[in-house]
């Protein structure tokens, strides 16, 4: 069965001939072509739902970070792709703490379209040298302390961090490292802050493309 891609997009031209370049693939179908998030939202509601859901960030009605946010919520199967005109640190961050598996610039070649889908199909995300430069760019110029040997983490605060990034609850972490809950969400408070993050989500996500975790 080929993937299956949705395209949300107000500019016309640019997402037709997306749809065009895509067809082109093999192995990959384009569904249909939504005005934006609130136009996607309703045509999936009438099925059937698209492996791939590529993702403009500026649209009438329902931006792209809010659509994020919307699938992620009713439609975890879907995988958003986030495509935009703009190389914004703040945006690319906020697109990924969203839910989004990978950003895209709509000048990038039609050769890392087709490998951002390969590996959004196969490994469940894509993250290429541009985003992972981009994203640790932002954390040192948000935070001055990222810019020491793992963010300024010492041992116990490592040791969290490892644990948080699972299915663990917190009150779980705290039985592994064998301290209160308490101590734990100071942990929590502690690496979040030294990590420039203000959810688990950010935290895990910033952890995994620093390498201070493995998937």
């Amino acid at each position: 069965m080929p993937t299956s891609i949705a395209i949300a997009d107000d500019h016309h031209l640019l997402a037709e001939a997306l749809a065009d370049l895509i067809q082109k693939f093999d192995r990959y179908e384009v569904l249909f072509i939504a005005e934006n998030g609130r136009d996607l939202l309703t045509r999936l509601q009438r099925g059937p739902l698209p492996d791939i859901a590529l993702v403009d960030l500026n649209m009438p009605e329902m931006d792209g970070f809010e659509t994020a946010v919307q699938l992620r919520q009713l439609y975890p199967s879907v995988r958003v792709m986030a495509l935009s005109m703009t190389d914004r640190e703040e945006h690319i961050v906020r697109m990924l703490r969203n839910g989004a598996r990978g950003y895209l610039l709509k000048g990038c070649r039609s050769t890392e379209l087709r490998q951002a889908l390969d590996d959004v199909m196969e490994k469940g995300y894509y993250y290429s040298d541009f985003l992972t430069h981009r994203l640790i760019r932002s954390l040192n110029t948000t935070d001055p302390v990222t810019s020491t040997p793992m963010f300024g983490l010492n041992n116990r605060e490592s040791d969290f961090l490892k644990l948080a990034c699972s299915e663990l609850t917190y009150n779980d972490i705290a039985d592994r490292m064998c301290v209160s809950p308490r101590t734990v969400d100071g942990y929590r408070e502690t690496v979040f802050q030294k990590m420039g993050v203000r959810t688990r989500v950010g935290m895990v996500i910033v952890a995994v493309r620093c390498g201070l975790v493995e998937l």
